[in-house]
């Protein structure tokens, strides 16, 4: 199978991850005869700094003629540090979303058993943890009109959202929890925002088409709690823009590390694929950031291509390196390999027939001390 693949590795860690991803990709590649073309582009920090201009023409053009958009992290403390900045790296993100239709951000959280104990939540309440997060992501506050008054005194954001909008993404939550534990929940904040009524009057007529499936309602504020005390409870988590992107950052803790959540944004015509970190400019360089969430979305992206078998492959290299303590220090601080020699192990396992524990202990025998 042939498939073009745009690659915006972007600011921070984003070219390191992405770097051991496309080891990855080459390893699916030479082990089931596809062909992947790569058309790379300049985004966030790194494309201001070239060309003035966060998202580059160039790069929305290779984005639209490729079949899926793998991408790296964005931001830089540059920006995040001067308030009065009229361009900033995560501008790019946001027009890129908008320009590619990508109003799905999906992520998955799932527990790896043999880093339960990585969790700074007690493990009888994160056991059997596996959520996905649905997020409405091209609309709400984050793309409302904004701006100030003319003394520069008051500020305002509108957030806007239509029942078109929230359908579309209600579905798509409706149908995953069919594939999953058939149960939704919608969280919002209804006693107080006229679009979470909306919300919430819009998934409550939908629930009729899909009366197998549990519908909950909960409040943000108590959504925040209950994930970090109960997270074993959810299943499909559905919710708009703003609560989204700070109700799936939260689903991090649980893990015990940002380093492992994948996600996927999707539109009608084309999918993004990125780790839900941001760009840790304090690791950049250091080849120790963790790119397991890169290479999960990669296996992500390559669901989305149908490629079932290499996107279970690429997964199941991922829990053999982990369960073996193959990994960089955010999850082992006192005994981690490099993110470069993770991709490498990764790749390695990918092409490799390993079985079981015997084989794969044969299989490093030698190379080991190369990590």
């Amino acid at each position: 199978m042939d498939k073009r693949i745009a690659v915006l590795a972007g600011d921070g860690i984003g070219p390191e991850v992405i770097k051991q991803a496309l080891k990855v990709l080459e390893a699916v590649a030479h082990r089931y005869t596809h062909s992947f073309t790569l058309d790379y582009g300049l985004v966030g920090a790194a494309a201001i700094d070239e060309t003035g201009n966060p998202l580059p023409d160039e790069t929305i053009e290779a984005c639209r003629l490729a079949d899926a958009v793998l991408f790296g992290a964005i931001g830089d403390p540059k920006y995040d540090n001067d308030p009065n900045a009229k361009v900033r790296p995560e501008q790019g993100l946001l027009k890129l979303r908008k320009s590619l239709g990508l109003y799905a951000n999906i992520r998955p959280v799932q527990l790896f058993n043999s880093l339960i104990d990585r969790s700074p939540l007690r493990e009888d309440r994160i056991q059997g943890t596996d959520l996905v997060v649905y997020r409405e992501l091209t609309g709400g506050i984050y793309f409302g009109d904004k701006g100030r008054n003319t003394d520069g005194t008051e500020a305002f954001d509108h957030c806007n959202y239509s029942v078109q909008e929230i359908e579309r993404i209600a579905k798509m939550a409706f149908e995953a929890a069919r594939r999953r534990r058939d149960k939704v929940t919608l969280v919002d904040k209804a006693n107080v925002l006229e679009t979470s009524r909306l919300w919430r009057e819009t998934v409550q007529k939908m629930s009729n088409r899909f009366p197998d499936v549990e519908v909950e309602y909960m409040f943000v504020d108590n959504a925040a709690m209950q994930v970090v005390q109960n997270p074993s409870q959810f299943d499909v988590i559905l919710t708009e823009n703003m609560f989204g992107d700070i109700i799936s950052d939260e689903t991090s803790v649980i893990t015990g590390s940002i380093g492992l959540l994948p996600s996927a944004s999707v539109g009608d015509q084309t999918s993004l694929f990125e780790p839900i970190h941001g760009s840790y400019p304090q690791a950049a360089g250091k080849d120790i950031a963790n790119t397991v969430a890169t290479i999960l979305s990669l296996a992500m992206m390559l669901e989305s291509f149908e490629m079932f078998e290499e996107a279970k492959r690429v997964r199941s290299s991922v829990n053999k390196v982990i369960a073996k303590g193959l990994v960089t220090p955010d999850l082992n601080p006192d005994n981690f390999i490099s993110c470069s020699k993770v991709g490498d192990v990764i790749s390695l396992l990918i092409e490799s027939d390993i079985d079981d524990d015997h084989t794969f202990e044969d299989l490093f025998e030698g190379n080991l001390p190369l990590i």
